[in-house]
């Protein structure tokens, strides 16, 4: 066995452990399959007896008429057997994926946010959905069918074999060249999957990317360019099931061929044997033809159709295998944490500590700061100097390499993420709304949040007024991203919903960076609001207005460069008074 196929036998494997839950359904569909097998490989040996028996030998119109319906019920009762086995089948695959889709998707919830730098979206989408999609066919039209065609494959050669063995042998004579035509298409398929399997993720990425910048194509009028590159793309998607289709028309006509020639042959046995025999002989000889004829394509059908399930099966399984990668991921997702009672309302202390985004390349350099309760702290400095890490830190979206970051007595990887996480709000630049209600996207489905709460809270930042003037007011659709609304109304829902969630720990990242003076003086009342009584940490271009924090950190190039409050730094005359002058002269 190659490594290849090594690798998708235990993707195999894993994909079948998902059947026990639903064992029942399994059964009913395996039942329904073999009686199915059973029922249509009789049908051609009674119609075969019957033809000899009251048509050719002896004429007995009554009795050709109760294994005419027989034969009627038989064909009935497969259609019913049918439905059984197709309607248990797909609802295993649906429960299947649904459970597979929900792991998955569970799965990458709780990623660092490390992992969904490096991903594309696009390609993240493509595996919860696409490929998933894609798995539905290995249990509704890949394992299940499989199964089927072989127990009719064993069941037809029984009875040829039984019926009349030199017959049998004869028409199973081209049964050697589909083998190797089957083999020969089964590889050739395998390679289509896997160029379509890249060519399908390459696309669904490049589309997602480019539709979530429109803004930046049309703005430096790159729509002919994107145009021109998706053209290549797509074109590349197309050759990628073009490759199966040539591959399909060259199969499946050889295998019409394949069972003409064994329906000839079957012929021609008759028309020699029918030479110098006795004319009951001849008359025997006809039901047995009449049988044969129906097995033949009873017999080519399943092998023909083995062949395309099997490519069902491969496909399914190659993306299952890129599902499963994903799954595998445990080292992108944070196991440490379970204390979930110690206070978050003690000092926050960072002692030597050094982080890297990438190796060694260090963002953060021997930080050593303590944040107090109740304490405003502000971070300043030029872009890149390492601000917005340590808000990451604080949130565990990354792990430090170095040192040691402790709430109280409790280093902060031991605190449980959930536990953590609820303790802090963070109201960041760019804030994201998804495509609901006013609401439901200060609210984030919490049931706990009552309407009530939330008109609380937008009267105390200083929203209300503009959410009242709203079509609906709070249950005024924002669209995606929120994307109806101003970047300064942006800002405030975020504020809201920093607020009902009540956190100890409020983080806010350049709040204020890209509103005008109106919106700036709203946020800054929110801002006041918010930072009351608890500990805050505000990281700002605008020096205006961080003068009143507690205390005022100024970072250079991932090191420590002042720490005081606003007239001790003045006092100073270094790197905050420089910045200071610099903002206010302009």
């Amino acid at each position: 066995m190659s490594e290849n196929s090594g690798s998708r036998f235990l993707v195999f494997k894993k994909l079948v452990r998902y059947i026990l839950p639903y064992k029942g359904l399994f059964v009913v569909s395996l039942l329904a399959i073999m009686l199915l097998a059973v029922a249509s490989s009789l049908r051609p040996h009674l119609i075969g007896e019957m033809v000899n028996k009251y048509i050719v030998t002896s004429k007995n119109p009554h009795q050709l008429l109760v294994w005419s319906l027989v034969v009627l019920g038989i064909l009935i009762l497969e259609q019913v057997l049918q439905f059984v086995s197709s309607y248990a089948s797909n609802l295993l695959a649906q429960s299947i994926i649904r459970d597979l889709r929900k792991k998955v998707f569970k799965h990458l919830l709780y990623f660092r946010m490390r992992y969904f730098d490096q991903t594309p979206v696009g390609s993240l989408v493509t595996r919860v959905v696409s490929d998933i999609e894609a798995i539905t066919e290995v249990f509704s039209s890949g394992l299940m069918d499989i199964l089927g065609d072989m127990i009719v494959l064993v069941a037809v050669l029984f009875w040829m074999f039984t019926t009349n063995w030199q017959l049998a042998v004869m028409t199973i004579v081209p049964i050697p060249l589909l083998i190797i035509a089957t083999r020969i298409f089964a590889r050739s398929m395998r390679k289509s999957f896997q160029l379509e399997r890249t060519q399908v993720n390459k696309l669904n990425t490049f589309v997602q990317e480019r539709l979530t910048g429109m803004s930046i194509v049309q703005l430096f009028s790159r729509e002919q360019r994107e145009f021109d590159s998706f053209v290549e793309i797509n074109k590349g998607h197309r050759q990628a099931h073009i490759n199966a289709v040539w591959a399909t028309s060259i199969f499946f006509p050889v295998v019409e061929l394949l069972s003409s020639l064994s329906i000839a042959l079957l012929l021609v046995w008759g028309a020699v044997h029918a030479i110098g025999a006795t004319t009951g002989q001849v008359k025997l000889m006809f039901g047995e033809i009449i049988s044969f004829t129906l097995w033949v394509n009873m017999l080519f059908r399943p092998i023909r159709q083995l062949a395309d399930k099997f490519n069902i099966l491969q496909r399914g399984t190659v993306r299952a295998e890129r599902v499963f990668e994903v799954l595998d991921m445990d080292k992108d997702i944070q196991h440490s944490g379970t204390d979930a009672q110690s206070t978050m309302n003690a000092p926050i202390v960072f002692k030597d500590v050094w982080f890297a985004y990438k190796d060694e390349d260090w963002v953060l350099k021997g930080i050593s700061l303590t944040i107090n309760p109740g304490e405003t702290v502000a971070f300043v400095g030029a872009t890149g100097a390492g601000k917005t890490t340590i808000v990451n830190l604080l949130g565990r979206f990354y792990e430090y390499q170095k040192g040691n970051i402790t709430i109280g007595s409790v280093a902060l990887e031991n605190f449980e993420l959930d536990y953590l996480r609820k303790n802090i709000a963070i109201v960041l630049q760019d804030v994201f709304l998804f495509s609901d209600t006013i609401f439901k996207n200060i609210t984030l489905g919490d049931p706990s949040i009552s309407r009530e709460q939330v008109i609380e809270a937008s009267r105390a930042v200083g929203a209300h007024e503009f959410i009242s003037n709203l079509p609906g007011g709070y249950d005024y659709e924002v669209g995606e991203r929120g994307g109806v609304l101003s970047v300064g109304q942006r800002q405030l829902l975020a504020f809201i919903r920093a607020y009902v969630y009540n956190p100890k720990l409020l983080i806010l990242d350049e709040a204020t960076s890209s509103v005008d003076h109106q919106a700036e003086e709203l946020i800054q009342q929110a801002t006041h609001q918010l930072t009351k009584g608890r500990t805050s940490i505000v990281i700002a271009h605008r020096l205006s207005t961080i003068q009143q924090a507690d205390k005022i950190v100024v970072m250079d190039k991932g090191e420590l460069a002042e720490v005081g409050n606003h007239h001790e730094l003045i006092k100073k005359n270094g790197y905050y008074k420089r910045l200071y002058d610099l903002q206010f002269k302009e």
